[in-house]
């Protein structure tokens, strides 16, 4: 690696300081290692105040001249590297020229995604992950996620599933847009969730109704199994609606991710896209 470049000046002033509405609070010296172009511009976009260090190819000076500059404003190091340096700090060949250290955002509790919400009766679209664990499933979800709208997505508190740096780059900076939050045992979240106004639909691969024969609740929380063993025989007993995506039958189902994009996209149809008319152009 090439030689660290430290600034020489310090500045409390940011020009991104306003650039989200809110911010997440940080835990202290909890750092986390975000890489790919775009989930980590988003980071920086959402959370400045949590870079602590960045390394970059040449080649990728262009795209990240304001973090540079934040960095010397604020006496963060960062290094010009080569490929196989990055190869080597973020275990990936999809890198993509640039890897940044921050301070992990702290995750949130039911109530806390619950108060980001529009209040009932308003519609709003959560996603239950029970069992989920491929980072790249929960990056590609949480992608179309954002693009369709959905308000965040709960994972159980003891499944240990965390926004990794692999996750984070297929999110392709979604991850900073749609809130994940950990929840107790499913009796309590659901008990919380219906309070709120919340249907709970669980998707299967068979037996459930047609998704595009379902009238969707516009306040919806869409729950999805792990990749292989499927969520839990209690939850789905325990909705209050069972979805299945139609298909030809020559395999079983799409895999998690594949059925989020698919459902959430007719929730959009039948939601927001109907009652937003410009939309459609």
């Amino acid at each position: 690696m090439k030689r660290e470049t430290r600034p020489t000046t310090r500045s409390t002033s940011s020009p991104w300081q306003q650039a989200a509405a809110t911010r997440t609070p940080q835990r202290g010296g909890d750092e986390t290692r975000l890489y790919g172009l775009n989930a980590c511009l988003a980071a920086f976009a959402r959370r400045p105040e949590a870079l602590r260090k960045v390394y970059l190819t040449e080649a990728r000076i262009p795209a990240l001249k304001q973090v540079l500059a934040w960095c010397v404003k604020h006496r963060l190091g960062y290094r010009i590297v080569e490929e196989t340096d990055l190869e080597k700090l973020t275990a990936s060949r999809h890198h993509e020229g640039v890897c940044f250290d921050m301070l992990r955002a702290a995750p949130l509790d039911l109530a806390d995604l619950l108060a980001l919400q529009p209040e009932n009766p308003a519609p709003s679209l959560l996603l239950w992950l029970d069992g989920v664990g491929n980072p790249h499933n929960l990056g590609a979800l949480l992608r179309s996620a954002a693009h369709f709208g959905a308000g965040g997505a709960i994972v159980p508190a003891q499944s240990g599933l965390d926004l990794s740096g692999a996750a984070a780059r297929v999110a392709e900076g979604a991850a900073e847009v749609v809130p994940l939050a950990h929840a107790p045992a499913d009796e309590t979240t659901r008990a919380a969730l219906r309070a709120a106004g919340y249907k709970i639909a669980a998707t299967v691969p068979r037996e459930g109704k047609d998704l595009y024969e379902a009238a969707l609740p516009a306040r919806l929380v869409l729950v999805f199994g792990a990749e292989s063993e499927g969520m839990s025989e209690p939850l789905i007993a325990a909705a209050d609606l069972k979805l299945t995506i139609p298909g030809s039958g020559s395999v079983e189902s799409l895999n998690v991710a594949a059925s989020v994009a698919v459902i959430l996209g007719e929730y959009w149809r039948q939601h927001a896209y109907a009652q937003s008319p410009r939309d459609r152009r």
